[in-house]
């Protein structure tokens, strides 16, 4: 499958603003990166470089005024989503060395305020992606997903109290709960292909069976269609852009993702 994702905003600037950008997505076991667009209006001076996660990030300085954003990537994905019902829990000292950060507690996602409510999730469940599965679909029925309500993150525990959130919020929650159990669990950021309302969007991978797989509880069915763009151990480290000083929002953004044909049908 061949989409094409695009993200635009706007800003206006009172002041000179140094920003930190994570809009690239680059090319992986999951999607293959075959054309980008980057353009800043006006253009300022940008160093790109790879955080601790792997992602691909902009720094640069806004200057006074108004100041746009647009990326674009043509992407190939496969056309179903990796599901593997049985996938065998992976023991701690099995984990590959980069994988022992996503069981820790991090700042929206208390693993360690979850270990009973996981365990009530999950009995019965066989040991690895049975008990994420679970997880998605205890998710799924008990957080309310409700896009545009909310945009500053909140953690799992909170989640858990309000019981409704935007998608980094249920995320969130499945992750805390992963980890709960010692598997393996990161935020992802992305774009995904007809999702309703269409913006930005947030879900988690989870790590079993020697490789990480994809749940999403904000969607009913299991269906292809993500670009990742960045990876991390919650919110706080997969933030589109972060801007330093005085807050600013953006006064317009666009998130476009439509099916195009491959390169061989054009």
């Amino acid at each position: 499958m061949w989409l094409r994702a695009s993200c635009e905003m706007h800003f206006e600037m009172a002041l000179p603003s140094p920003f930190i950008l994570m809009l690239r997505p680059r090319s992986g076991a999951q999607q293959w990166i075959a054309r980008e667009e980057y353009r800043l209006q006006p253009m300022v001076p940008v160093m790109e470089f790879t955080d601790d996660y792997g992602n691909l990030c902009q720094r640069l300085t806004a200057p006074v005024g108004e100041f746009s954003i647009y990326t674009m990537a043509e992407v190939a994905i496969q056309e179903a989503l990796d599901i593997a019902p049985g996938a065998p829990f992976v023991e701690a000292q099995n984990l590959p060395d980069h994988v022992l950060v996503y069981l820790l507690p991090s700042r929206y996602c208390e693993a360690d305020r979850f270990g009973d409510m996981a365990l009530d999730i999950t009995q019965g469940c066989l040991l690895g992606y049975d008990q994420i599965q679970t997880i998605e679909e205890w998710v799924r029925q008990h957080i309310d997903y409700q896009p545009g309500t909310s945009t500053t993150p909140i953690s799992a525990v909170e989640v858990n109290q309000r019981q409704f959130g935007v998608c980094r919020d249920l995320a969130h929650m499945g992750i805390a709960l992963c980890r709960a159990l010692a598997i393996p669990a990161r935020m992802v950021v992305g774009y995904l292909h007809q999702l309703h309302p269409m913006d930005l969007h947030a879900w988690f991978e989870a790590y079993v069976g020697g490789r990480w797989y994809t749940f999403d509880a904000t969607q009913r069915q299991k269906r292809s269609g993500y670009i990742s763009i960045g990876y991390g151990r919650d919110a706080a480290d997969v933030s589109i852009y972060t801007q330093f000083g005085p807050a600013v929002l953006p006064v317009w953004q666009q998130v476009q993702v439509e099916r195009i044909p491959g390169p061989e049908n054009r």
